[in-house]
Formats: C-alpha cells, structure tokens, sequence
C-alpha cells in the first residue's frame, strides 16, 4: 500500500452532518485544523461541494464531501457504504443537523432580543402569534433533530466500533435541559437515567406528536413556545445518555454551542460560529478517558 494510503487509515476520519454552513461548516473547519479527515454532508450537493470547495481554498485539503440527508435511510446507507469503502472505520460523529420547526418573519426575528425566560418557564411569554408552527413543520423538525440523529447514528455505530477512539457528539441546545419543562411525566421520565431506554425516549417523542396533532400541548404540560424544537432537543438529550450507557466504550455526549449567529435563528444571535463551534470540537477530540454521557453548555459541563 502507497504511504499515503497507510497514513490515510490511521488518520482520525468525521463525519459531520448538515456542515455545508454555519456551526457545522466551522467544526469542519476546526476538526481539519486538528489534522482530521472530515466529511463534510449537506442535504444539497452543490452547497456541499462548493463549501469544501471554499474550505480547499483556504488549505484545508483533508475534507471531502457526501451528501447526506438524515431523515432518509438510502442516503444514509450510501455515506456509510462510503466509509467503509474508503477509510474501513469511523472515529468521529457530529451530529449538527438540525432544524427550529417553525416559520417566523426574518425582520421580526432579528427584532425580538429573547432569552431563554421569556421562551420557557413560568414567564415565559406567549410568542405564537409571531411565528408559524403547523403539525407539518413539527413533523419535520422531529424527524431530522431527533429521529435524523437516531438513524445516522444507528448506521454508523458499527463503524465506530472499529476506531481505537470513537466519539460521538451531539449538538443540542439548553433550551432542551430539562428544567423549564413542565410536563412532569416526560420530565420524570428523561431523569431517570437508570431505567431510560431509545424505547422510552421514542414514546415521549410519539406522545408529544400525539398532543401536538389534538392541540392539547398546554392541557398536558408541553412547552408553549418552539415546542417541537424543545421536545426534540429533551430527546436528544435522553438518547445522549442511553448511548453512553449502552456503548461504554465510546464517549457520547450532547454540547449547546451557545447562542450562535446563524441562519436558523436569522443571525440573532450573540456568538460567533468560531465560538459555537468549540463545545462540539473539544469534545470530538477530547483525549482517550474523557467524559461520556454528559451535557456541555458551550465548554462547560451542564445539567441534562
């Protein structure tokens, strides 16, 4: 085998979902600086190819790029078929793709200055009449920030296996931390580390979809403002910890970058994708016998 090649195998080889721009475009970026090879996935080929086509530019040659769109499962087969192919195993997942769940006016959005009081809690206040949330959008948004998650993990687990180091990290947000959440049998329910199982976390998620569809969220305790968002980042959460409880021998955790300017909150944000982007590269390289199954607001260790 050529020396590229061999240097190519022991190279450390991610993969990062929905990368093609913003918090995802930067841990590429970040993780390439770090000597990693990384794949960057896009839903869109051409904005895939011509963000590794900017990245190339500013020599950063180890990035490649598959389209991967994580709700569909033959998409997802074809990246992991990819890997297996070209670098045998993988040693790092990003799982960045994500999506808020509803339509709000970009003016409007940049105008309202929110913190997470007034999006959650007891004071929260009431922003439904600002943004559009159907069943369709919520539909959408669990699919691709909780169920995404499950199935491209799910595919790629076996290929972590084989890394002498596997990590993976889930982007998340605190507005998924459990304690605005007033719906106290979902609350119970994902606190219960012992007893938590992908079956229980499913369930939660299917109830929700349930209460949503017969507009009974208040009547039961879900959050009122981006419910479907939040649901799907508490889920996120919960399969955080049953991964890193039932794969001890990879370290998992979930990471908020922060409030981040991007284009899914239309640039309202307070950080900058350099800084977002730390919490999940820390923990995508952290060295052999760091942390698994914990929650990091930006660089810090949180509560779920």
């Amino acid at each position: 085998m050529e020396e590229a090649g061999i240097a190519q195998l022991k190279a450390r080889v991610a993969v990062v979902t929905g990368s093609n721009k913003g918090i995802g475009l930067e841990i590429c970026k970040q993780l390439a600086s770090n000597g990693v090879i990384v794949i960057l996935t896009a839903r869109n080929e051409n904005q895939g190819l011509e963000a590794v086509q900017n990245l190339k530019l500013c020599g950063l040659s180890d990035i490649l790029f598959h389209q991967l769109d994580v709700t569909n499962q033959i998409s997802i087969a074809s990246l992991a078929e990819f890997i297996k192919t070209k670098f045998k195993k993988l040693d790092i997942l990003v799982n960045n793709a994500g999506i808020t769940g509803i339509v709000i006016d970009p003016e409007v959005r940049r105008g309202l200055n929110l913190g997470i009081d007034d999006i959650v809690g007891p004071n929260a206040k009431n922003l439904r009449e600002i943004y559009d949330q159907s069943s369709e959008l919520a539909e959408s948004c669990l699919r691709t920030n909780y169920y995404g998650v499950k199935l491209v993990t799910e595919e790629l687990i076996p290929l972590l296996q084989l890394s002498d180091s596997p990590r993976i990290v889930n982007v998340s947000s605190t507005l998924g931390q459990l304690k605005p959440i007033s719906n106290e049998k979902a609350k119970k329910k994902l606190s219960d580390i012992e007893s938590l199982t992908v079956e229980k976390v499913d369930e939660l998620v299917q109830e929700f979809a349930k209460d949503l569809k017969e507009d009974l969220l208040e009547t039961n305790g879900w959050p009122p403002n981006f419910s479907a968002y939040i649901v799907s980042k508490a889920a996120l959460n919960g399969y955080t910890r049953v991964l890193a409880k039932n794969y001890p021998n990879m370290a998992i955790n979930a990471v908020s970058p922060g409030f981040v300017k991007t284009d899914l909150n239309h640039n309202s944000g307070i950080l900058t994708v350099e800084q977002g982007a730390k919490g999940p590269v820390m923990l995508a390289l952290m060295p052999e016998g760091g942390p698994s199954g914990l929650f990091y607001d930006h660089m810090e260790v949180s509560t779920f």
